[in-house]
């Protein structure tokens, strides 16, 4: 997903925020005490201009007497001390939750993304999701723990400020109110312009995101083309684009700031005049023109700061936003209301009038599965063979539910793959695809994945890693640094394309299930490793039902059958001598096949 497909949701902005209550609500008592410290602060600093009136009133001059002087300093340290007090304790009262808030959020955001269809992640840039996990996150913990409190506790600070300020004449708070009135119709329209920009920028930096991890996965290619000049122009013309979007947030933020300082000084010189004329007529004493003086400084920061956090509070709305459009994506692939108990796992596999077609398919397109109709008996070995385009790995994802059939069923044991629980189903089908992800983590971690029944370190363990590395021809861990304690480096890429393919087979075979879907996982491998793996596999997969896209006439002969997929439909199914006899197209297909592993094997000698 990229900016062009996002707009600022149409709730309002108190509406939008509202909907962190699920996450906030067993921290909120804490947060109300933040506030309530941050009140009772701002209270003590509205009390000193009362206090300093009474000591400007109380001073003699001609007797000499400092006595009152003291005892007003005394008290205005105290009531200092107090208010640094109450400080601290908001920062205490709202640290922890905020932080348990934020936590909370994150973990349920990658929950989510963890259950959302691999349609969704098709769709979604890896990038915009990078930035709502960690910036956008971050921002709305920073936004509870300091802009919530702050703005609720400096716009009540503001409304008691100016009902004391009539205190002492009508007229200096008249004055003073009327000329900071246009602050609320410059914060209107300063929230419909921020709005907008904070989104656009918050969005900007998600495709900036990509891009920086684009180029990083992508470094190799972009090395070895000589495109490293061509990434820097596209990424600079990228980055351009977000730093003019907040240049416009600035101007957006200093323009506020302008009325911000400007009306309230403005105010401080008409109340000032006001004062002395006031004084001069008898109708106001020093000391009261000074108290009147010290509250209007007092809420000079209140004033001050709502700018900055309106600012905040958009940029909280805006990635508020954000976070939930993710939460709100609808899981088409989930646990089904009442899922069915399997008896026992035989790893019989059927395809019945399957049809599928992505969803952002033209509708007058064919369905890329029209109606597949295949049974793999249990233990039975089925290789799958076509031209490119015919739909081969698209029907490999469909056991597994990382995609769901438009139409028909695929049925595991006589149960519809969409009855079994998900946890079910992926015990049960396992897959090692062509291109090979491993993780950051250790041989042994990304080998034994899907064994989260074993006990890490256990001899069972141990002897599944060693005999699904040995049918992967996979002994090479044993030349790395620390074995199969080794790390491997993000997405395996400090190792071959072979070794990250036989890794990928024996995290397959580790996992044991009834039916094993290989997407052509041999690829990568030179044809003498290739015929170790194949007779390793042919041991394993006797008692497995087996579905493995073929890529090479080699691969073929480790099936039973064979099945013959053309623009999405199967058009023969037999062993590989019936298929040569009958079929003029399989004899195509399996000519293309030679062909190709021909020029592999020309290219193995080159090098």
């Amino acid at each position: 997903m990229t900016t062009s497909d996002t707009s600022r949701s149409s709730l309002s902005t108190f509406r939008a925020l509202a909907r962190l209550y699920p996450f906030a609500k067993n921290v909120l008592p804490r947060l109300a005490l933040g506030a309530a410290s941050a009140l009772a602060a701002s209270l003590l600093a509205l009390s000193i201009p009362l206090v300093l009136e009474e000591v400007v009133r109380s001073i003699d001059l001609e007797s000499g007497d400092r006595g009152a002087l003291f005892w007003g300093a005394a008290a205005i340290l105290v009531l200092g001390l107090l208010e640094a007090l109450m400080v601290w304790a908001r920062r205490w009262f709202v640290l922890a939750p905020a932080t348990k808030v934020e936590y909370d959020i994150r973990t349920s955001f990658y929950e989510k993304l963890q259950r959302l269809p691999v349609a969704f992640h098709d769709r979604w840039q890896s990038g915009q999701l990078l930035s709502r996990m960690m910036q956008d996150i971050s921002m709305m913990r920073r936004w509870m723990a300091f802009g919530l409190v702050l703005l609720v506790v400096n716009v009540l600070t503001i409304a008691v400020g100016a009902v004391l300020l009539f205190r002492w004449h009508w007229l200096l708070g008249t004055t003073f109110i009327v000329v900071c009135a246009p602050l609320w119709y410059a914060g209107y329209r300063f929230e419909k312009r921020y709005g907008t920009l904070a989104r656009q920028s918050q969005d900007q930096a998600g495709d900036l995101a990509t891009a920086v991890e684009e180029s990083v996965h992508g470094i190799r290619v972009l090395k070895a083309f000589g495109r490293g000049k061509h990434a820097l122009v596209k990424f600079t013309r990228q980055a351009e684009t977000l730093r003019e979007t907040e240049l416009s947030k600035a101007r957006s933020v200093g323009l506020i700031w302008f009325w911000l300082v400007l009306l309230p000084d403005i105010a401080f010189a008409l109340c000032l005049g006001v004062g002395i004329a006031l004084i001069l007529n008898g109708q106001l004493d020093a000391a009261e023109l000074v108290a009147f003086f010290a509250m209007a400084t007092v809420l000079r920061w209140p004033m001050e700061s709502i700018g900055f956090l309106f600012s905040f509070l958009l940029d909280a709305r805006t990635a508020t936003d954000r976070i939930f459009e993710v939460f709100d994506e609808h899981n088409t692939i989930d646990d089904p209301e009442s899922p069915v108990t399997p008896g026992s796992s035989r790893g019989a596999l059927a395809f019945e009038g399957v049809h599928f077609r992505y969803q952002d398919a033209a509708t007058t397109e064919r369905d890329l599965l029209d109606g597949i109709d295949l049974v793999l008996e249990p233990g039975e070995t089925m290789a799958l063979v076509g031209l490119t385009g015919s739909g081969k790995t698209t029907l490999t994802t469909l056991p597994a539910r990382l995609y769901d059939v438009t139409e028909g069923r695929v049925t595991l044991d006589g149960v519809d793959v969409r009855d079994l629980t998900l946890h079910e189903l992926r015990t049960r089908v396992g897959m090692a695809f062509e291109d090979a992800t491993l993780f950051s983590q250790t041989v042994r971690d990304n080998v034994l994945l899907g064994r989260e029944d074993l006990e890490p370190g256990s001899p069972e363990a141990e002897t599944v890693l060693r005999e699904a590395l040995a049918v992967a021809q996979a002994q090479f861990v044993d030349d790395l640094p620390q074995g199969v304690d080794t790390v491997i480096g993000e997405e395996g890429l400090s190792l071959s394309g072979g070794q990250r393919q036989r890794l990928a087979l024996a995290r397959a075979v580790a996992a044991r299930p009834s039916v094993l879907v290989l997407d052509d996982p041999l690829s990568a491998l030179d044809v003498d490793t290739e015929k170790l793996v194949e007779d390793a596999l042919r041991e394993v997969l006797h008692e497995t039902t087996a579905l493995v896209v073929a890529h090479r006439p080699s691969t073929v002969t480790l099936a039973d059958r064979v099945a013959l997929l053309e623009a999405g439909r199967i058009t023969a199914v037999g062993t590989h001598s019936d298929l040569l006899r009958t079929s003029q197209h399989y004899r195509h297909v399996i000519s293309s096949l030679e062909d190709e592993q021909a020029r592999m094997r020309e290219r193995e000698v080159n090098l």
